[in-house]
């Protein structure tokens, strides 16, 4: 039994290892191919360990474009959407599960109806209303349409749904407003629900590349995914060196925002865990 169990367990770690090397591969080759020339780089593809190591990618990389204004631009959207759409997502969700109107159902299935509705169809209508009001070209254009998510609505709709309503029933008799409600019950017990709602949010932000390519046009305007298509060339002659070195780049940040803030965001999931 006990052979069988030791079995069992070193098949799984087997598994688990070979997972592991399959996920990291594509980060550890985007990372040595960024220090490669690019001969080296046709030369060798599979070769993942830079012979000669140069960071003259990088350097190119910075010479060519405003690579802090683009990160700094790129920062800003997936920030700003993501605090809009957990803002708006609270509210909303709030009004929707504690408040009684008319139509309320028909209305939340629209909302959430509207989660089916492919970005193709409404990509045109956003693109004509920015265009009247002049925000071609401002990241301001990228973040409006993207400020508002039924997604959100959805998952902390039913995250307030498990809150007890004796609660709210007690808070309201000791005469509490709603906005007391809010901000001392419902956000502390699920803060785990909005964290891993806002890691979401702010990872599908900052890799976006369809809308801004429609909305951003110069340099000084784009987000680091536009950067990258820079270096890709459909037609042949890509520099893969660059682009590896903008896609390092590009990853580099939210692993940096993850490891600064993993405390917070392991202990929210892990008290998720234990609710």
């Amino acid at each position: 039994m006990k052979t069988r169990v030791g079995i069992s367990n070193i098949l799984w770690t087997i598994i688990f290892v070979l997972i592991c090397i399959i996920w990291l591969f594509p980060i550890v080759f985007a990372i040595g191919t960024s220090f490669r020339p690019l001969q080296d780089v046709y030369n060798n593809v599979l070769n993942i360990v830079p012979l000669n190591p140069t960071f003259s990618n990088y350097l190119t990389l910075f010479d060519r474009l405003p690579m802090l204004k683009i990160i700094m631009n790129t920062f800003t959207i997936a920030t700003t959407v993501t605090v809009g759409k957990m803002v708006i997502s609270f509210l909303a969700a709030y009004v929707f599960v504690y408040f009684d109107f008319k139509n309320k159902s028909t209305m939340y299935f629209m909302f959430i109806a509207s989660i089916f509705i492919p970005f193709t169809v409404t990509m045109v209508p956003n693109y004509l209303m920015l265009s009247d009001i002049n925000l071609n070209d401002n990241i301001m254009g990228v973040i409006f349409p993207q400020i508002a998510d039924a997604t959100g609505i959805l998952l902390l709709n039913q995250a307030m749904r498990n809150i007890p309503k004796s609660l709210i029933e007690v808070a309201k008799l000791e005469n509490a407003s709603h906005w007391q409600i809010m901000r001392d019950i419902i956000l502390p017990m699920i803060k785990s629900q909005i964290t891993s709602s806002g890691i979401w949010f702010f990872v599908n932000s900052w890799n976006e590349f369809v809308w801004p390519s429609l909305i951003l046009r110069s340099q000084e305007s784009y987000t680091l995914p536009l950067a990258l298509q820079m270096f890709i060339s459909a037609e042949g002659g890509t520099n893969f060196s660059v682009a590896m070195a903008v896609s390092v780049v590009t990853m580099s940040i939210p692993l940096v925002l993850y490891l600064i803030f993993q405390k917070y965001i392991i202990g929210t999931f892990t008290s998720a865990g234990i609710k």
